[in-house]
């Protein structure tokens, strides 16, 4: 077969004890899925789910590039499921057999375009697709860990921490998620599922340093890069 170009390299990511690597298909996100501050609104009823683009998603080290047309860049550490079972119409007892492992990702967030997308009844598909608006840890097999898996997510900025949960407090557990989708569209190999992060959500400046992980999965540091040219510089 012929192509008018080259296609695309496969994204993929590295599979903690492995050389073999887990080739990324679908990105799959979920809405708000811990407990927040009433001030933020309602928790919806049903799970919302959205997606970002596979090339989004790099590996969680090195340089944090800072998207442009954006004052408020900001950071959500999440639990990411990989699958590697297909299928439709799953029952969440059946979930965890179509799982591959889980890793440490961010779910990064240009807040100002999604504030005012919201505002208006528009999409806001911007605020969440970018290059590199998806870092994600390797992926730590499941059949190395326990289940359900007594863990933590937690983020640090500059050592101090913003961000702090336990996955037992998701609105939403792993297998519930994984089932509500597969109702939605037949799951396929390959697919991420970022699971909602927990409040204490907040702006990112050129030159902070991100510490983050979850338990036993996995951690990641990395440096926020410095603003496009000709956007506005950081507040004193």
């Amino acid at each position: 077969m012929s192509y008018l170009f080259n296609p695309p390299a496969i994204i993929s990511l590295s599979i903690r004890g492995s050389d073999t690597r887990f080739p990324v298909g679908r990105v799959f996100c979920l809405g708000r899925n811990y407990p927040w501050p009433e001030s933020y609104g309602p928790a919806p009823q049903e799970p919302v789910f959205f997606m970002k683009p596979a090339s989004n998603v790099v590996e969680a080290q090195g340089e944090l590039p800072f998207p442009p047309q954006t004052e408020e860049f900001c950071h959500e550490i999440e639990l990411v499921v990989a699958i590697a079972k297909g299928g439709a119409d799953i029952a969440p007892q059946e979930a965890m057999e179509h799982v591959f492992g889980f890793a440490a990702g961010l779910d990064l967030t240009r807040r100002d375009h999604q504030r005012k997308a919201k505002a208006e009844g528009l999409p806001w598909e911007s605020a969440k697709v970018f290059e590199a608006s998806a870092p994600m840890t390797a992926i730590a097999p499941a059949s190395e860990l326990p289940w359900p898996l007594p863990a933590s997510l937690w983020l640090q900025v500059n050592g101090q921490e913003r961000q702090r949960a336990h996955l037992s407090q998701q609105t939403w557990p792993v297998a519930e998620v994984i089932s509500r989708l597969s109702r939605q569209l037949p799951l396929r190999p390959g697919d991420l599922i970022m699971t909602g992060s927990p409040p204490g959500v907040a702006p990112l400046n050129s030159g902070d340093t991100l510490h983050a992980g979850i338990d036993g999965i996995g951690e990641l540091h990395m440096r926020v890069g410095p603003r496009p040219a000709g956007q506005a510089a950081d507040a004193a």
